[in-house]
């Protein structure tokens, strides 16, 4: 990840802390309630991919596996009773009440989130912390909701968010990094209201997803369509730290015999930071449009626009955690904010005047615990066009025109660097203009047994990115009245000096060709490939040397390319109900695209640093092959899986990262091979109507093939687990329903993480239990006629982090170190109440 300057922290009573330099062992003793609950949902056994095969309605959010490719032939239902049963059948899988579903298809292992899976977290919430209930996944976020953008951190089988394809409505939405160029965060491309369902390929590979960096799988989300009946959805949800989300939908319903209608909806999401000062407010609205031709055919599009204006928490270090305590941050939206920070930069810079406030001066960096303030601001454009047309009863023409437009600024109070006017500090800001365009194009023809798809994706993207300083007030004219020290999140006025700039422009091609041969009925077999070719371009148009400390900022052309990737699997329904795959394919990500000390990115360094990549060969972009086999078994009562894989991975590139968090020394280093062995397996069981019992256990043996030499130092990292990825995770969740009352419980544990490469500093583990319920009015017209016009009332209560937990959430924001402390995790939220209320119109 990129070097986070310009951002912000968490309390501490239940934790001890290390001496410096050893491994990091907070209390994790559990409260009694806690250690109840664990036992309670540990009762059965461990489950993966499950859910609910019998009525959804009468189960509690439960799993379907099922096959998406030709069914087998089955006999005719005579009796009554076969045929209430079968009616049954199709009802669980055909519902739009069930909660998760899970299928596979030939093509390879493929987990469907639903909105009605989305619809059981809190308003709001990011849908891949959902979509982190399945086993081997992993979500982390500073903040309960998953919003903070900063701070979001995604894993799927040993891969980071930037490893993994991500699409909506087949737009691709790039890497899902903080600074990200060619994409955009999921949660600012559609509200999680309108997201109609999550399709996420958790296998080898996904070669039709439109994307340069999907190492290890893909996410695809599809937003909902609009309804045929017109009508609104009202949302309101009240949360703790003042936390407000509003969700407004209006739909048009069909306008003619044709079908053609739309939607509109607004998203306003606001709270306090349960830490330090300032709020988190993010506004969102979406649009999409539906024309049907004939009636196999259909031209849409989707509109998004998104505003973010956030005050983001400190990132910390074990020394700041051990003497700082859980709850630091900086000091904006404290009393005597500005005073604090102006005399911790006198301070730091020796000047007469300075001080630190009490208790700082037990960590061994003060300076760096706690700046004036740190904030991010973000506003995006996104829409696109899609064609679906039936061109023949064999032949689908699918293709999808899109643009976006971000203008993204991170901001943040640099206590090292004098303003003009004599201040100690300033206010620097990295300000990106980002403008892509592409197209994707496909075609799908069915012949005898085959399914034959073939497509191409193109995609330009621009940027120019720089860092700017601001000017910050006298203390002396910010106590009078005279002046006040600079909105971080409002306009901003000139900037006295340009820091650094860079201009990155590239051009990204693929082509795909599949086929899905059904051998027999219940047996298909996949082979398809892939082809990869991107070109970037970059280089500087400012570099302040008494700031960058390089006499010039990386600038060249590098180039992807691969011809021939493939993909072959398979899927074999051999009995009533088990079921037996395989999944094999070898990917490629293109060289990561970052701007000066923000990524692992050969951009991210020094003109003479990226000069060195090239001249010894370690240069070279990610790598893998991926082998996954899997075995379901699905019944009415129970469903039990296993998944394991294999990944061989090459020339593995990281941002490794020393010195201080305001002038780090950051370097891509290429951590060479990591061959990665891993396991899921689960059961849910639904034994009584309306109860469901999940337990998932995943174990992931991921480790660096090799010993890395930086500086002349040699670190000794071979057969270290990965870092940021735990070993070990457990999820298990106990759910009811009864007539219009729903409730779940849910508890995860989280094993330990590797903190630096060499394993010295480690992350601990911790559970967490989050508690919801849920209580469905229905129509308002059956107690009074006049409120006949407010359907499906429902009221909503969450808990998250129900034991209180003091945890570590989201690691190497900032970058990862070799070995021993860095300033680069963030800690995770107390506690947190929600209530909704929500109609239909």
């Amino acid at each position: 990840m990129m070097s986070k300057n310009n951002i912000p922290s968490p309390d501490q009573d239940a934790c001890c802390f290390p001496v410096s330099g050893t491994r990091f062992q907070p209390d994790l003793k559990r409260k009694g309630a806690s250690s109840f609950l664990v036992w309670v949902l540990a009762t059965t056994a461990f489950s993966c991919c499950a859910a609910q095969a019998a009525d959804p309605k009468k189960q509690a959010r439960p799993i379907v596996h099922h096959n998406a490719g030709k069914a087998a032939p089955v006999a005719p239902v005579r009796s009554k009773a076969a045929r209430a049963h079968r009616a049954t059948a199709r009802e669980a899988l055909e519902s739009e009440s069930m909660q998760v579903t899970a299928h596979h298809v030939p093509h390879g292992a493929v987990t469907t989130v639903s909105s009605e899976a989305l619809a059981d977290a809190v308003p709001g919430t990011n849908p891949l912390k959902v979509l982190a209930r399945q086993p081997g996944v992993m979500f982390q976020s500073d903040d309960p909701q998953g919003m903070d953008t900063w701070s979001t951190q995604f894993y799927m089988h040993g891969f980071l968010q930037d490893q993994i394809g991500m699409t909506l409505d087949g737009i691709p939405l790039g890497d899902q990094e903080f600074h990200t160029f060619n994409g955009l965060n999921s949660v600012n491309a559609i509200s999680a209201e309108n997201v109609g369902r999550m399709d996420v390929s958790m296998g080898a590979g996904a070669e039709a997803v439109a994307s340069t960096s999907n190492l290890g799988g893909a996410v695809e989300y599809v937003s909902s369509d609009p309804k045929h009946k017109a009508g609104g959805l009202a949302s309101q949800t009240f949360g703790s730290n003042s936390g407000f989300h509003t969700f407004l939908r209006m739909d048009s319903g069909d306008l003619n015999k044709s079908g053609t209608r739309f939607y509109v909806s607004y998203m306003r999401n606001s709270q306090n930071k349960w830490k330090g000062g300032g709020d988190q407010f993010g506004q969102q609205v979406n649009a999409k449009f539906v024309q049907p031709i004939g009636e196999r055919s259909s031209i849409s599009s989707f509109f998004d626009y998104n505003l973010t204006q956030s005050y983001l928490y400190q990132d910390m270090s074990f020394d700041m955690l051990k003497n700082g305590g859980y709850g630091i941050d900086n000091f904006y939206g404290t009393p005597n904010a500005y005073k604090k920070a102006y005399l911790s930069a006198l301070s730091a810079n020796g000047l007469p005047g300075g001080a630190l406030p009490a208790g700082y001066s037990k960590m061994s960096d003060p300076w760096d615990a706690s700046y004036y303030d740190g904030a991010l601001v973000e506003r995006d454009y996104l829409g696109g066009l899609k064609a679906n047309l039936a061109l023949t009863d064999r032949l689908r023409w699918e293709s999808v025109v899109y643009g976006h437009g971000q203008y993204l600024r991170g901001t943040w109070a640099n206590p090292y660097v004098s303003s003009p006017n004599g201040a100690p500090l300033i206010d620097q800001a990295t300000v990106t203009h980002s403008q892509r365009f592409g197209f994707t194009s496909a075609l799908h023809y069915q012949i005898a047994h085959n399914d034959i798809s073939g497509g191409v994706w193109y995609e330009n993207f621009h940027t120019d990115v720089g860092r700017f300083g601001y000017q910050e007030p006298l203390l002396s004219d910010v106590e009078s009245g005279k002046a006040k020290p600079v909105n971080s999140v409002g306009e901003l006025p000139d900037p006295y000096a340009t820091l650094w700039g860079q201009n990155l422009n590239s051009n990204s091609f693929t082509a795909f060709v599949q086929d899905t041969y059904h051998v027999l009925p219940n047996l298909s077999l996949h082979f398809g490939f892939k082809s990869l070719l991107q070109t970037v371009r970059g280089g500087q148009y400012a570099n302040d040397e008494s700031y960058t400390g390089v006499g010039q900022i990386a600038g060249g052309s590098i180039t992807t390319a691969k011809a021939f990737l493939p993909h072959i699997s398979g899927d074999w329904h051999f009995l009533k109900h088990h079921e037996l795959y395989f999944d094999i394919a070898e990917n490629v990500k293109s060289y990561p695209v970052q701007a000066f000390k923000e990524g692992a990115s050969p951009f991210s360094v020094s003109q003479s640093a990226y000069n060195q990549l090239l001249q010894n060969g370690g240069l070279k972009p990610e790598t893998d092959w991926n082998f996954a086999v899997g075995y379901r078994f699905t019944h009415k009562y129970a469903l039990a899986s296993v998944h394991a894989y294999r990944t061989n991975f090459h020339n593995r590139l990281q941002q490794v990262t020393s010195g201080s968090i305001v002038n780090p020394v950051s370097t891509v280093a290429n951590v060479g091979g990591v061959t990665m062995n891993g396991v899921d397996a689960g059961l849910t069981l639904m034994p009584v109507k309306g109860l469901s019992l999940y337990n998932s256990i995943s174990y992931n043996h991921a480790t660096y093939d090799n010993n890395v030499t930086e500086a002349g130092t040699t670190y000794h990292i071979k057969g270290q687990q990965i870092v940021a990825y735990p070993r070990f995770m457990y999820k298990a969740s106990l759910a009811y329903e009864w007539r219009n009352f729903s409730a779940h419980l849910d508890t995860q544990f989280l094993g330990t993480r590797n903190y630096s490469y060499t394993g010295d500093m480690k992350i601990p583990s911790y559970w967490i239990e989050t508690l919801g319920a849920r209580y469905r009015f229905g129509n308002l017209g059956k107690y009074s006629r006049s409120l006949d016009f407010v359907q499906n009332l429902t009221f909503e209560f969450n808990v998250y982090n129900l034991t209180n937990t003091k945890y570590i959430s989201t690691m190497g924001e900032t970058g990862v170190p070799m070995s021993g402390d860095y300033q680069s995790f963030l800690v995770g939220a107390p506690r947190q109440y929600y209530g909704t209320l929500k109609a239909e119109f």
